[in-house]
């Protein structure tokens, strides 16, 4: 409840230099006051150096106390940060004693929620904020700016002014049924639909980058027994990880490393070679990179140059669709080869895999051209817009049909409750209650 001021620890769990408590409510200055034993009003936007008490007067830490007044706060209401030393015991002694004098525990992401109900903020923002901390990339960080500035969310509402618009033409025509409405009104509503609607919500659907940058990429790298498998995960990943050795069937299980492409999070894996063997561990092997391929955003089948009988895919998959070939082991080939769409590289000695990242980019998405500050970020995001196009091309279908242009219009408001869902209009409560689900206490 909006009346009740709420408390928690708002720096993450552990030792630190500095550790902050924060309360947010109507008697948040007032729980203040009480804790430093202070009689005169806090002074808006200015910092205080305060000793904290407890109910015997004791000391429990001292630091800053700073007081942000209603509107100008974070939460769009009374908000005292107390800034004390790091310490996990010091710390939940005071948040406890912010209790004792009054404040409520705060739920996951209670702050952030708040911002939002006061209008601090729209929803697409609230989860901008969770997207700045989890960021694993400088771009996904970048990105996660832009969309807590507000990009997404002025581009979702610009699409709920223009429904808004080509709704109210539309709901004209049924205002005044007996006039004959021109052909040429349709078509030019229709235009508008397509160029204001319809295009750019798909550029923004037909990009999967914004989503990878938050949520990452894996990359199975399969291939038969000594192409080079283990040996191109440690030079992508600059780590030695894998094994490395001429005997067959070195690696029987997925091997994992983390790092980035193009501000990508990746998950790089290396799988057991592909071969028929009567070894049950190394059959459980080849099972696991059969699986392993089949759920990576990207395949990357690595073939040696030196032998012809590794080169086909087929050989080991007849469906799987293998985005990347690579041939490997360049440098043991004299004659010149027709690579029919692999991409020549030697790992031995360090030639193409400046050439394979470009395209590991590239199949990744990671040069998409759509507008970086209003990409689509989230599962959540994906589901509205989806559904709302859906319903923008139901409506469009009818245009023009006399006896259909109440369910048309019933479409396109049913697409502007969707979009809404993204900002947190409609639905509110069932739209906060799980968006802010995945919050930490204290934000």
């Amino acid at each position: 409840m909006l009346t009740d001021t709420i408390s928690a620890i708002a720096t993450p769990q552990g030792r630190g230099g500095i550790g902050i408590i924060r309360l947010s409510g109507p008697q948040a200055a007032a729980v203040a006051l009480k804790l430093c034993k202070r009689a005169e009003p806090f002074i808006p936007r200015q910092t205080h150096f305060h000793h904290w008490y407890d109910a015997n007067g004791e000391t429990i830490d001292h630091g800053l106390t700073i007081y942000f007044a209603g509107s100008k706060s974070y939460t769009g209401e009374d908000t005292i940060e107390l800034q004390g030393h790091g310490s996990p015991v010091l710390l939940r002694v005071l948040f406890e004693r912010t209790l004792a004098l009054g404040c409520r525990a705060a739920e996951p992401g209670e702050f952030t929620r708040r911002a939002v109900e006061h209008g601090k903020m729209d929803l697409s923002q609230a989860e901008a904020v969770v997207a700045c901390i989890d960021a694993a990339t400088l771009r996904a960080a970048k990105q996660a700016q832009k969309q807590l500035d507000g990009a997404f969310g002025r581009r979702i509402s610009q699409y709920m002014d223009d429904l808004t618009s080509i709704v109210a033409h539309v709901e004209a025509c049924l205002d005044f049924p007996e006039d004959e409405v021109p052909d040429l009104f349709y078509s030019q509503l229709q235009t508008r639909v397509e160029n204001e609607l319809i295009k750019p919500i798909k550029q923004q659907l037909n990009s999967k980058l914004g989503e990878r940058l938050f949520e990452g990429a894996t990359i199975a790298i399969i291939g038969e027994p000594n192409v080079g498998k283990s040996s191109l995960l440690n030079a992508l990943s600059g780590r030695d990880r894998a094994i490395v050795t001429d005997i067959a069937g070195t690696t029987r299980d997925t091997l994992d490393v983390d790092f980035e492409i193009n501000g990508i999070p990746v998950r790089l894996t290396d799988t057991a070679g592909l071969r028929t063997t009567d070894n049950i561990v190394e059959q459980e092997g080849v099972r696991r990179a059969k699986d392993a391929a089949q759920t990576a955003d990207l395949v990357v089948f690595v073939a040696d140059a030196s032998r012809p009988e590794t080169w086909n895919p087929a050989t080991h998959f007849k469906d799987l669709n293998c985005q990347l070939k690579v041939m490997n082991k360049m440098d043991k080939v004299d004659a010149p080869l027709t690579l029919n769409g692999y991409l020549p590289v030697s790992i031995k000695e360090e030639k193409g895999l400046t050439h394979l990242i470009k395209h590991m980019s590239e199949q990744l998405g990671a040069f998409d051209l759509a507008d970086e500050g209003a990409m689509v970020t989230s599962a959540r995001h994906r589901t509205a817009l989806t559904t709302s196009l859906a319903a923008i091309e139901a409506g469009l279908s009818m245009l023009g049909q006399e006896d259909m242009i109440d369910l048309t219009a019933m479409e396109w408001r049913r697409a502007w409750s969707s979009l809404g869902e993204i900002l947190g209009i409609g639905d509110v409560e069932f739209i906060l209650d799980r968006v802010f689900s995945e919050f930490c206490i204290g934000k």
